[in-house]
């Protein structure tokens, strides 16, 4: 069984986000890790191939600093990795998808796994345009996935309970929370991750140059407001009740 993971490099959820001078993210001195349900997605292909047999490959479109990424989900145990550099392209999850879907259709695959959305732009949309890319069937927010004889079973979470969804395979499917506990890469998976291949590609590659440009694009970014400070309402608990109710009514206008 071959499997492919699509991955994403982020911010590291403690970091302190801020703007540069043209107004932009500051990306000097963030740490970057993989995304989070990314993790949920190379564990779950790796289980796969315990379990069945076959070959994960990972791929990721971004910067060289992508490569730690990468290089994770290679010490984890993945086989081998795939860089795609966009260049001076612009990118967004149109782009981006494209990219990925152009790359994977010169894989053999039976399974795609992501996650179902990247902690710092939490569009969810990529997994689901390479799978329209594609022309393959997508099951989202995957909780549980059992594969056997050509296909596979899904359960995936809906508004107040959760559903199973059989499809054929190839298929993408993208993880939630809840899937598997990703496992932490061993000092033996790392020292092997270094002697694991890694492609590193351009558009030119793919025979893309000049042929993407995203289609949406952020006209400025701006930093939530500082959470204000707390009051605390002193008194006697029925005169403090009152108080509360009118701050509610008058300040906070939530009743």
């Amino acid at each position: 069984m071959n499997i492919v993971v699509c991955l994403k490099q982020t911010f590291d959820t403690e970091a302190k986000i801020t703007l540069d001078a043209g107004g932009k993210i500051e990306r000097k001195g963030v740490s970057l890790i993989m995304n989070p349900y990314d993790e949920f997605a190379v564990e779950e292909a790796l289980r796969l191939k315990e379990k069945d047999g076959g070959e994960v490959t990972v791929i990721s479109v971004g910067e060289s600093s992508a490569q730690d990424a990468l290089r994770q989900a290679l010490a984890m145990g993945a086989d081998k990795a795939i860089l795609v550099d966009p260049g001076e392209a612009e990118l967004d999850e149109y782009a981006t998808a494209t990219i990925l879907a152009k790359a994977i259709s010169g894989l053999e695959y039976d399974i795609i796994l992501g996650g179902f959305r990247a902690i710092d732009d939490g569009s969810a949309q990529v997994a689901g345009r390479v799978a329209e890319i594609l022309n393959v069937p997508v099951v989202n927010v995957v909780t549980k996935l059992e594969v056997e004889g050509g296909k596979a079973v899904a359960t995936r979470e809906i508004e107040g309970g959760s559903e199973l969804v059989e499809v054929a395979l190839p298929a993408v499917f993208t993880a939630q929370k809840g899937l598997n506990e990703p496992r932490y890469p061993s000092m033996k998976g790392i020292m092997k991750a270094k002697k694991k291949p890694m492609q590193k590609m351009t558009l030119g590659d793919l025979g893309l140059e000049g042929q993407v440009a995203a289609k949406v694009k952020a006209l400025s970014y701006s930093l939530p407001e500082p959470r204000k400070a707390g009051k605390i309402i002193p008194g006697e608990a029925a005169e403090a009740a009152r108080e509360l109710a009118k701050l509610l009514r008058e300040e906070a206008k939530v009743i």
